[in-house]
């Protein structure tokens, strides 16, 4: 009998550290792609494309209309440009099997006329929440929301 415990005790630890392991990957599949967006370049996106499947998709309503890969590279490039100042910042995950939930803050102040607003100069500092699907490690979809009805009354000055 103690055999058989310490057997099913290895087991369960083996198991313990393969989950583990799983989670860390699919984090690290998560953190790539916030990098394109807090360490542009090259490398990071190279890493994104790596760790997200070559139908990746991103929704951020219930239209029907996403974005792909390769549309987002020069999107994030080009919000980095008209943000140089964005700070992100990740407050929150969670994982749930093949889901990774992210709560985030983004502050950054825009260049020039922001969704119609002209900030005069004035930040944004809002929450943002994303959901995370994955499959065998890499990132196939992802559904988002930011809080831009904030942002937009933040640069008013209201």
């Amino acid at each position: 009998m103690n055999a058989l415990k310490k057997t099913i005790t290895a087991a369960t630890l083996g198991l313990s550290l393969v989950a583990t392991s799983a989670a860390a990957d699919d984090l690290a599949a998560v953190h790539a792609f916030y990098d394109i967006f807090t360490k542009p370049g090259p490398e990071s996106n190279a890493a994104f494309l790596a760790a997200t499947s070559e139908d990746w998709k991103s929704y951020a309503d219930y239209s029907g209309n996403y974005e792909v890969r390769e549309d987002l590279l020069p999107r994030s490039a080009g919000i980095v440009a008209f943000m140089p100042d964005l700070e992100f910042t990740i407050e929150a995950i969670h994982q749930d099997g093949d889901f990774v939930i992210v709560r985030s803050r983004s502050i950054a102040t825009p260049a020039g006329e922001f969704m119609g607003v002209d900030p005069q100069g004035r930040n944004f500092d809002i929450m943002n929440i994303d959901i995370h699907e994955l499959k065998d490690g890499k990132l196939v979809n992802m559904w988002h929301i930011e809080d831009w009805a904030t942002a937009m009354r933040q640069m008013s000055g209201q």
